[in-house]
């Protein structure tokens, strides 16, 4: 018998229990606490006793509503804590905990024993049930030092001795096996697994971070830091999982709207879509590039994916050239609400000419609006003493009286109308008109773009970046914006990103050997934008491959001929050798496609929901999107084409274009044309089949109609 397996079980058994008791316990006080709250906030609003009669009924009316406010604030506020506790508890009995350390904090004290899990909650005593995986103390599991280390809170180092490191497969209050590591770092529970298949989401591991990917997510807080690793490295993990480290170290500070994810396409958003809510996190803003561009109202344009780097700098210099950027009355519009108009085009310019000492950009046009503004107040004054505006106002209905003004209004003299009237206009167009000036609506970008660019229309970038140059409006609310797949992005849109964003720290992952694109920035001109932009640019690299077998990784780095440091071996076991078809005609070509297709179908139907990893999801990946389209028409029912936004089988086959394979993973990757004609032997060929032979956990099938290239 096992005692050490029998102790751990016990534990597992009694935190369990500790657990279910906690839920329990919260469920409870959530219920009463809910209902009290809710009597006792009816009896306090029945005593609110609404009077706008005269002055002094209205003033203890508002005190009455606000201190009825304070309360509910107050009870939202502990409802939340007890719902984010409840929550934690609801994660963790999915599975309790994943690793134990045995510390010794001080010399000559007994050693402790820490349970780490993906939150921490404690006992109703307070006392720590599981240690959240971010905390400091947390950080010796993941060192991977046996005896002495050590680990940092707030800013100070603590020595400590570890003197176990045990990880654990647990699933709810069940131990299946543990590991220990004691000499030699051994990573079992990565390898074990590495072993299972991988669903259409890609889950959290957080069991199974490893020391590299470590230092990527606690590292320091800096303006820049790039994260070069290679494919199957596990750069979107560490990612997701830096994300949740944020959250953690800033509870009370960062919100998930805070954080800007932009992924590659659609397919990939919601790939990742599951892993922060299983550890317990919302997530933050995940979209693409074109998403970014439609949140700023530019969906009906061109991307701008492809606007060269020079038509910013074009426009760059323009505004900022000596005399000023010039522009005419056509370049401004008026602000109509209602059909009113209530600043006119030449007020709009003459604000703009009048601080024309400033160059253009966010302190002129800032200069600009707030003139604007005072304009609008004067107008909307002016408009208040109109006899007809003050009848309209009269003519409001009991119902809107009370949504403007708080309740019924009288107007006694003059001046009582035109300060109701004030009200009233700033309710019915002042509001909207404001919004207007600050969303720099009375400015023409199109036509400034156009003029500067000479040409006669915009894609989104240039219309974004030209706004951002001449008025302004850059986002400084954002905290932390993180750009996957970078090596995908070209100058111009880090530019733009760059810009934007002038006040978030930026996480920027990809890998040089993934740029499938022509034109897209080198990592060299990606260090030499951000430490211009954001003063300080710092790198981790990741050079291990998780995801893919030995046969595979050796593959893919030694088609783009190896890649500095990285260890062109997998963490994984050998696995299937690569299978290589060279087909004599087309017909031969198609049978094999249709024969993979075959198998692919019949072993997902076989194995149902829950595959093993060998007989999981087959992609046939191919250039193009046309290509794709024709290789799934040949292959009928048995492979599914893919398209952006579907969500990813478990098994079967789909056919899937490379840009939108980028960023996944698949058990099977067939290459449907590896022939010498589709692959010339160019850095641009050699990176897109590194990318698609990458995508491959467990086996690689090379089909070729005709020669297959040399260089496979």
């Amino acid at each position: 018998m096992d005692e050490t397996f029998e102790m751990e079980q016990r534990h597992l058994s009694e935190t369990y229990a500790t657990l279910e008791r906690l839920r329990d316990g919260l469920y409870e006080e959530l219920e009463v606490k809910q209902k009290a709250a809710a009597a006792d906030l009816k009896d306090m609003s029945e005593e609110v006793r609404p009077d706008f009669v005269g002055p002094d009924e209205t003033l203890e009316t508002l005190a009455a509503i606000e201190t009825l406010n304070a309360v509910i604030d107050a009870y939202n506020q502990n409802h939340d804590f007890t719902l984010d506790k409840y929550r934690r508890v609801l994660v963790l009995l999915a599975q309790p905990y994943f690793a134990k350390v045995r510390l010794q904090m001080r010399p000559g004290k007994p050693a402790r024993d820490l349970y780490i899990g993906a939150v921490g909650v404690n006992d109703e005593r307070r006392n720590p049930v599981v240690v959240d995986w971010r905390s400091p103390v947390a950080s010796t599991y993941y060192n991977q030092e046996m005896g002495p280390t050590s680990f940092y809170v707030d800013g100070k180092r603590r020595d400590v001795v570890l003197e176990l490191r045990r990880q654990f497969d647990i699933v709810r209050d069940e131990l299946r096996s543990y590991f220990d590591t004691t000499v030699a770092i051994q990573d079992s529970l990565l390898l074990q697994v590495l072993k299972h298949s991988r669903s259409e989401r890609l889950q959290a591991i957080t069991a199974t971070i490893q020391r590299e990917q470590n230092e990527v997510i606690r590292h320091a807080d800096v303006p820049v830091l790039l994260v070069n690793g290679i494919a199957g490295s596990g750069k979107t993990s560490v990612m997701l999982q830096r994300i949740a480290y944020l959250f953690y170290e800033q509870r009370e500070t960062l919100s998930p709207d805070q954080i800007h994810l932009l992924t590659p396409n659609d397919v990939f958003g919601s790939y990742i879509s599951a892993v922060l809510p299983s550890l317990g996190e919302a997530n933050p803003k995940i979209m693409t590039w074109d998403g970014l561009m439609a949140e700023q109202g530019l969906a009906g344009r061109a991307s701008g994916a492809d606007t060269p780097h020079e038509s910013l700098m074009r426009m760059e210099r323009a505004a900022s050239a000596p005399g000023g950027l010039e522009l005419s009355l056509d370049d401004f519009r008026a602000i109509v609400v209602d059909g009113i108009p209530l600043i006119k085009q030449s007020q709009a310019k003459a604000s703009w000419d009048r601080f024309a000492k400033a160059k253009a950009g966010h302190r002129r046009a800032a200069l600009a609006r707030q003139d604007l503004h005072d304009k609008l107040d004067r107008r909307i004054a002016r408009m208040a003493r109109d006899s007809d505006m003050q009848e309209q106002m009269l003519s409001l209905d009991l119902d809107d009286q009370v949504r403007v003004f708080g309740g019924p209004i009288t107007a006694d003299t003059e001046d009582e109308a035109a300060s109701l009237c004030r009200t009233y206009l700033a309710w019915r167009m002042g509001d909207a008109a404001h919004a207007a000036i600050e969303a720099d609506e009375w400015l023409r970008i199109d036509r400034i773009g156009m003029r500067m660019l000479g040409t006669d229309s915009l894609s989104a970038a240039e219309w974004l970046w030209c706004r951002l140059v001449v008025a302004g409006g850059a986002d400084r609310d954002a905290r932390y914006v993180m750009v996957d797949e970078v090596q995908d992005y070209t100058l111009a849109q880090l530019e733009v990103l760059a810009r934007l964003f002038p006040s978030a720290h930026f996480l920027l992952l990809g890998d040089e050997n993934q740029a499938i694109r022509e034109g897209t920035a080198s990592f060299a001109e990606l260090r030499e934008l951000f430490g211009r932009t954001h003063g300080q640019v710092e790198e981790c690299r990741l050079l291990t491959s998780y995801r893919s077998s030995p046969e595979i990784t050796r593959l893919f780095l030694g088609v783009v001929g190896g890649v500095d440091g990285a260890r062109p071996t997998s963490v994984r076991d050998e696995g299937t050798p690569v299978e290589r078809h060279e087909c004599a005609s087309e017909q031969d070509y198609l049978s094999t496609l249709r024969e993979l297709a075959r198998e692919a179908a019949e072993a997902g139907a076989a194995t149902g929901p829950s595959p093993s990893a060998e007989d999981g999801l087959t992609a046939f990946v191919v250039a193009d999107d046309a290509r794709a389209r024709w290789i799934a028409k040949q292959l009928g029912d048995d492979a599914r084409l893919l398209h952006a936004g579907d969500d990813l089988p478990a098994t079967g086959a789909v056919v899937v274009p490379l840009r939108l394979a980028k960023g996944l993973e698949f058990s099977h990757v067939v290459v449907a044309d590896a022939q010498a004609d589709a692959c010339p032997d160019t850095l641009l060929t050699r990176r897109r089949l590194y990318t698609a032979i990458s995508r491959a956990m467990h086996k690689v099938t090379l089909v070729s109609e005709g020669p297959m290239a040399a260089f496979l």
